[in-house]
């Protein structure tokens, strides 16, 4: 199956539908524990998939046991990992720090090409990477030299960085991908792998007491997240990633504080800092240094 539409309008829309599931991540802190958020997530998007996809799982299954330890890493790090560890950060964090956090990804996905793919890196490209970075910083420490000299940074940003890692590696890693594989197949098998660890985290969670409370908002958020962000947002992404590279598609990911910190500010009443607003200026800097010859 191809989306017959241009990559960079199912780019445009991913990052709107990722930014909103920051921001409901953020909204549903209180009623929706994060591994739950994420467990239940996946399960429906499964559901959601299955219908469509076993036809073509079956008829692919002797190209996915072949395949099994790449789509495992991959079901570990973008199903796993990525949105549990957001759900998890944003418990402490706000949704506009995280979303402005997670706009490091692409810069991220340029390192890896250049430490694990030996992809040149110009001067220019590593500037751009550390004023970036140092955008990030800016952040997670509010701009103030105490606590970047202490170390004390909040934990919700430490989770959101593992996120960014998780994802940044899961794009890199997409190359790995079964050229052949229909792409209802391999985001089916990655989702029905990373629920495996998610079962287990799920069942920990119970057991400390953890409980969604049913009610038509909850149940409205979660399908959400379990159609649009997950679904959708991910089948938009790795065709897009396939078309365009990833260096190219990354660059989409900056729109995500754009829509996120619009709805944060009218769903969530969040307010916009100064010290955020700096870093990022310092992210898009480093953004235009390092992309400006690196998507030519």
């Amino acid at each position: 199956m191809r989306i017959n539409a241009h990559p960079f309008l199912l780019l445009t829309l991913t990052a709107l539908f990722w930014a909103g599931n920051f921001v409901i991540g953020r909204a549903m802190k209180s009623s929706i524990p994060p591994i739950s958020l994420a467990f239940w997530r996946w399960t429906l998007a499964l559901a959601i998939l299955i219908p469509f996809s076993f036809p073509h799982l079956r008829a692919e299954w002797p190209v996915l046991r072949q395949n099994w330890r790449w789509l495992t890493v991959l079901g570990v790090l973008g199903i796993s990992c990525f949105n549990t560890f957001v759900y998890i950060g944003l418990h402490s964090t706000t949704a506009t720090n995280a979303l402005i956090i997670n706009s490091v990804i692409p810069i991220l996905i340029v390192l890896l090409s250049r430490l694990l793919a030996a992809t040149p890196v110009s001067r220019r490209q590593a500037l751009g990477i550390t004023i970036s970075l140092s955008g990030v910083l800016t952040i997670i420490c509010r701009a103030n030299l105490d606590v970047i000299l202490t170390l004390k940074i909040n934990s919700g940003d430490a989770w959101i960085l593992l996120a960014v890692l998780s994802w940044a590696f899961y794009t890199f890693l997409l190359r790995h991908r079964p050229a052949h594989l229909h792409p209802l197949s391999f985001l089916s098998a990655i989702v029905a792998i990373g629920l495996i660890p998610l079962s287990l985290l799920y069942a920990w969670e119970l057991g400390q007491g953890e409980r969604i409370e049913l009610n038509p908002a909850n149940i409205t958020s979660i399908l959400y997240v379990a159609l649009f962000p997950s679904v959708l947002a991910f089948i938009f992404w790795n065709q897009s990633v396939r078309e365009v590279g990833p260096n190219k598609a990354g660059l989409f990911l900056y729109l995500m504080p754009v829509f996120g910190t619009i709805l944060s500010i009218f769903f969530l009443g969040e307010t916009f800092y100064l010290f955020q607003l700096a870093g990022i200026g310092l992210i898009f800097s480093g953004i235009w240094l390092t992309t400006a010859t690196s998507t030519v």
